[in-house]
């Protein structure tokens, strides 16, 4: 894995430790030995982590370019973490690019325990807004997604777009792509699509999905209910990129 700032590579390292945090997106470890000698400015600011103790903080400053906050180094290890002894880790949105070999990780690292599996279903799903139908199917996909509650994707044609008003703003998923959202009524980002999925979950492109805590779900007369904990946490796209640019990248990796 390499790390970009300014155009210029200040690490690069296969001997990269991923962090998995409850809750948290993974995080990369680079060791400081792969790290540009230059590049790393100390701080004063010091923080605890709560199970990884001390944690020191460090300017990231390459081709006249600096970064406030942009690393940070556990210097107060514990015994069960002493891996990450002499390992940095930089802020994602603070860096221009993170890559794995040529190719550039668009939101955060990946997960190679996460998975996504995508099943047809001929189950009755119907959406309701105060009684008013939104959506009827007898054809919804089924997305199920690691740590995730189940979400049910129904195909644009079977969705009475009248009720939906796209809003600004769309999130990222490295598993999915690029997400834009709609309000139903005084529901805010009730709904959902993506409408070019990442390759690996093509299924799912242009078909729209309801937040069930937000608008009336129902599969086979049962009204959904969000799990606890299921909550999905909207990541941006990355620094230096926009919707459309992030799109022509996406079609380079296909």
């Amino acid at each position: 894995m390499r790390v970009e700032l300014a155009g210029e590579w200040i690490a690069d390292s296969e001997e990269v430790i991923l962090l998995h945090e409850p809750g948290r997106y993974p995080v990369a470890y680079f060791p400081i030995s792969s790290i540009s000698s230059t590049a790393l400015i100390p701080e004063e600011r010091k923080t605890q982590h709560k199970d990884l103790g001390e944690t020191s903080w460090f300017t990231v400053s390459v081709g006249g370019k600096e970064s406030r906050h942009a690393a940070w180094q556990h210097t107060g290890l514990p015994e069960h973490a002493s891996i990450l002894d002499g390992f940095v880790a930089f802020a994602w949105r603070a860096m221009d690019g993170f890559y794995e070999e040529d190719e550039r990780i668009f939101g955060h690292a990946a997960d190679p325990y996460h998975r996504i599996d995508i099943r047809q279903t001929s189950r009755h799903l119907v959406v309701q807004d105060s009684g008013q139908t939104i959506a009827e199917t007898r054809r919804p996909l089924v997305l199920y997604e690691s740590g995730f509650a189940p979400r049910w994707y129904v195909p644009r044609a079977d969705v009475d777009e009248s009720f939906l008003r796209m809003v600004e703003g769309q999130t990222f998923c490295p598993y999915k792509g690029l997400a834009s959202y709609y309000d139903i009524g005084e529901r805010h980002k009730a709904a959902w699509s993506y409408q070019e999925a990442w390759p690996e979950a093509a299924r799912i492109s242009d078909y729209i999905s309801f937040e069930a805590d937000k608008i009336d779900v129902f599969i086979d007369e049962k009204k959904l209910d969000l799990e606890p904990g299921q909550k999905v946490t909207p990541h941006g796209i990355d620094r230096g990129l926009d919707p459309a640019e992030l799109m022509e990248r996406a079609k380079d990796r296909q």
